[in-house]
């Protein structure tokens, strides 16, 4: 998937994860301007053009509502992901509220964070990111929607993790034919080393247990080369 052209404004008041966080944002080709207050951040949205903000809700001088709130103020669109170390029904109604795209209960995964941004910018500016890349899959009776991570069985709803999500976008991309397993294990583990090779048969053994309500689906594994999913019946 082509990397959008997001300026990031990342405010977040524990320096460790701010560094971390952006360090690895700008790794994944996104600029980020780590701020450590909320009204230095407020002062960065002023003197800079970002097109994607993550907030922090607990901050010094200016918490994340009180941020989001003026941001918003200032531009109706710009995407705003709050983090939070609360998992807290009010703070999410709030932050919703003000206008949040979305939220990432601490602690999460990177590889969530990158969905959460992709997703969100694809929403706001349709046409601009993913457009190359499917993430909506019909696999037998099964809906998989790999933006949201969801797995969903006619009315039931299942939330994967990130390895899981991305395990299966895999799989999907290659239906009826064969995921080559070092690929994979490179890919999502970043070495195909025997521990990681260990660790994905376990997710494998997982998303076998979540596809089984369907008789159609078979998830195999192929010797010496990976895996397959089997789909018989494509509707």
């Amino acid at each position: 998937m082509e990397t959008p052209n997001i300026k990031i404004l990342l405010a977040e008041d524990d320096t460790n994860l701010g560094t971390i966080l952006k360090a690895y944002l700008e790794a994944k080709g996104f600029p980020t301007t780590l701020c450590v207050d909320g009204q230095e951040a407020h002062d960065a949205f002023l003197e800079q053009n970002f097109n994607f903000c993550i907030l922090d809700v607990m901050m010094p001088v200016k918490d994340g509502f009180d941020l989001a709130k003026d941001i918003r103020k200032i531009d109706k669109k710009v995407p705003i992901l709050f983090l939070t170390a609360k998992n807290m029904q009010e703070d999410i109604l709030e932050g919703l509220k003000i206008g949040a795209d979305d939220y990432l209960t601490k602690p999460f995964s990177m590889e969530e964070l990158l969905l959460r941004i992709n997703a969100i910018y694809r929403r706001t500016y349709p046409g601009e990111i993913g457009d190359t890349e499917k993430t909506l899959f019909r696999v037998g009776q099964y809906t998989f929607d790999y933006a949201r991570q969801v797995l969903k069985h006619k009315d039931e709803e299942l939330k994967l993790t990130s390895k899981e999500a991305q395990l299966l976008k895999m799989l999907c991309d290659r239906v009826n034919n064969v995921l080559d397993r070092s690929d994979a294990l490179k890919k999502i583990w970043l070495d195909d080393n025997y521990f990681n090779a260990r660790s994905m048969d376990v997710y494998i053994a997982k998303l076998r247990k979540y596809l089984r309500k369907d008789p159609s689906i078979e998830l195999l594994n192929v010797h010496g080369k990976g895996f397959k999913l089997l789909v018989s019946e494509q509707e």
